[in-house]
This record gives C-alpha cells, sequence and structure tokens, in this order.
C-alpha cells in the first residue's frame, strides 16, 4: 500500500543514530543537505483530471440533396465533427514539494521515530522525491473516415440517332437515320433516382418474406438470416442518402500543480478540438477546460519566507491541507465538482525537536 510504502522509508530513516548534535531546519532543494542528516520533504498536491472523450464524425450522403425528392425525408447536406466529452475523474495525489526540504539530525536518542510514524501515515510529511504511484494510460485512437458503397452502376448506355445524307436511284436526297450507342457517366440525380428505386424494391421483398407472399419458402434461421440480409443492404442504401456517423472513443489523464500564489485559482487543464479531440493546454486550437479551486473555509497560506525558514531551526516541520472545492467546467457546462485538499495551500507547522526526540 501506498502509506506503508512511505512509512517505511521514513522510519528507517528516522531510526539513525548518529552521535552529533540534534538540529532541524528546512532548506530550499537547490542547498545541499547537511551531512549526517534525515531529509524529508514537505508533501503538496498535484491534480489528475482523467477524460473519456468520443469523438463524431457525420459525412453527408452523396445524395443528400436528392433526399427529399426520392425517399421523402430531409438530410443534413453538410459533413461535421464534435467531440463530446463521456467521463470525467478528478484524483488528488499527493507528492514531495521540490521546493521545500527538511534536514533532521535526531542525535542518538532511541524514542525519535514515534512523531515521525504518526505525521508520515497523515500525509503530513513524506519521502523526498515521493510521487503517488500510479499507472496512467492514455488512448489516442485515428478517427475512421466513413466510406459510401454505390448501389448502382456509374455508367450507362446512352444511343443517340445521327441522320446522314444519300441520294437515291432517282438522284433524291434523302436523310437515314444512323444509331449511334456510346458510353457515359450518370449523373448524380440519376444515381439517385436508381438507389431510391432499389431501396423500395428491398422494402417491397421484404414485407413479401414476412407475409409469406413469395415463390421461396423461408422458415426459421433462414427468414431471420433473408431479412437481416435486406436490412443491412437498405442501411447501406439509405446512408447514401442521409450519411454516415463514425464514433471514435479517447481518453487520457492530465495533471495541475495548483500554485498558493496565483492570484486566481483558475487552471486550463486541457483543450478539446471537435476535429482533434483531446489537447493539451498549450495548444490554442481547442477551447480550453477549466479546474477551478474555491476556499469556502480558512484562506491561503502564503509561502515560507526566507525568515520563516531561518527561524525553524531545531523545529520539526510539517505541512497541514486546506480543503477547497475543485470544479471542472467546459465552457458554461459544469463537468464535475468535489472537494480536495490541497497541501500547498495549507499552513507549515512547527513542534519542537526535543518532543520529537522524547524528551
Amino acid at each position: 500500500m501506498q502509506i506503508f510504502k512511505r512509512i517505511s522509508i521514513l522510519s528507517a530513516a528516522a531510526l539513525l543514530f548518529i552521535a552529533t548534535p540534534s538540529y532541524s531546519q528546512i532548506f530550499k532543494n537547490t542547498d545541499s543537505a547537511p551531512q549526517g542528516a534525515v531529509v524529508y520533504s514537505l508533501p503538496q498536491t498535484s491534480i489528475r483530471v482523467t477524460l473519456k472523450v468520443s469523438l463524431r464524425n457525420f459525412s453527408a450522403g452523396p445524395y443528400a440533396s436528392f433526399s427529399d425528392k426520392y425517399l421523402g425525408v430531409s438530410a443534413e447536406r453538410s459533413s461535421r465533427k464534435s467531440c463530446v466529452i463521456e467521463e470525467v475523474e478528478v484524483t488528488p495525489l499527493i507528492e514531495a514539494d521540490q521546493n521545500l526540504s527538511v534536514a533532521l539530525n535526531m542525535g542518538n536518542s532511541k524514542n525519535a521515530s514515534a512523531n515521525f510514524l504518526s505525521l508520515c501515515s497523515q500525509g503530513l510529511i513524506v519521502a523526498p522525491g515521493y510521487i503517488t504511484p500510479d499507472n496512467v494510460q492514455m488512448r489516442f485512437p485515428s478517427p475512421v473516415q466513413p466510406a459510401f458503397n454505390e448501389a448502382v452502376a456509374n455508367l450507362a448506355t446512352q444511343t443517340t440517332q445521327l441522320y446522314k445524307s444519300v441520294t437515291n436511284e432517282d438522284g433524291e436526297v434523302e436523310k437515314i437515320a444512323v444509331p449511334q450507342t456510346q458510353t457515359v457517366a450518370k449523373s448524380a440525380e440519376k444515381k439517385a433516382e436508381e438507389t431510391a428505386q432499389l431501396i423500395f424494391r428491398l422494402r417491397e421483398k421484404k414485407i413479401d418474406i414476412l407475409t409469406g407472399d413469395t415463390d421461396a419458402n423461408y422458415s426459421g434461421e433462414a427468414l431471420g438470416s433473408a431479412v437481416e440480409k435486406i436490412n443491412q443492404l437498405e442501411q447501406e442504401y439509405t446512408s447514401l442518402f442521409l450519411g454516415k456517423t463514425t464514433v471514435a472513443v479517447q481518453q487520457a489523464s492530465f495533471e495541475v500543480v495548483p500554485k498558493a500564489k496565483n492570484a486566481k485559482q483558475n487552471y486550463v487543464v486541457c483543450r478539446i478540438s471537435d476535429s482533434q479531440g483531446l489537447l493539451p493546454a498549450d495548444n490554442m486550437s481547442g477551447r480550453p477546460v477549466y479546474l477551478e479551486l474555491a476556499v469556502t473555509e480558512g484562506k491561503i497560506s502564503p509561502e515560507a519566507s526566507a525568515e520563516e525558514i531561518a527561524s525553524s531551526k531545531g523545529k520539526v516541520a510539517y505541512r497541514m491541507p486546506l480543503v477547497v472545492t475543485a470544479r471542472l467546467t467546459d465552457g458554461q457546462s459544469v463537468l464535475g465538482q468535489t472537494r480536495i485538499p490541497v497541501y500547498q495551500f495549507g499552513k507549515i507547522c512547527y513542534f519542537p525537536l526535543d518532543l520529537a526526540l522524547g524528551k
């Protein structure tokens, strides 16, 4: 378990017996830790937001403009893409604050570990470099472009009557018809008309099968299979008028580390594009998803000053979290809201080193 892992790391360090005078001080991680000291970190909260979205790609049918005329139904004539949020999960994680560490030398005391075990089990101190272990999976499948299968042939045979003049035996000029046959491409409307006729014939055939008004004898599985096949063909042909929609699912996690010094606690978690799906926060081609942190009780404590760090010698430092309300929004829509503890918003507290040493 995560908490027991933290306890084992710190309790082992806390039981080191170093025959030097005891002391404790906060220091920046850019500074080197005093030799022989036990080093632990103050915790901070990172917020992981996991989103699952569906990318919907609608392609208008090639015969959409003839749908009213030949099928009697209206069809959308413009293709479009959209991205819809399906699921949202917000998870607070504890990690070591890289800006604040504590060097502690407990001398040769044998009773110093109890307070550290208690602070560690409550998450008020953590091991240096600690971060909540978790497996994060990211899925970014490529959207599938819908394809239409023509129901009728693209070419047709067209016969044209030509005339040529000939002189008969009496010396009179006559016009004689000369038919000329050629292959031409059908117009979109002609193909739409023939496809609509196929759709209606399929519907008539299905009714004949279901009512038994057919020369073939369908029963049991054969009946179901025949009707299913007709339905598939009808759906495929109808999509040439009404269009097709494909759906691809994306899932990804994004993390935000709140900063106590920010005047407004609003963060862009990620961005969403109707054509590309989930995007990182710095990609300006999508609309933003915001994480808003609201303090309902108490107030955010300022970061530790140089004077506070200097006066921390001889004291054991730990950090108490501040509980805030986290709200995730997409434009004007609230996707979810929950309460989470944010350690870097809370106070840094101290107790005398003598108490940790059991004196």
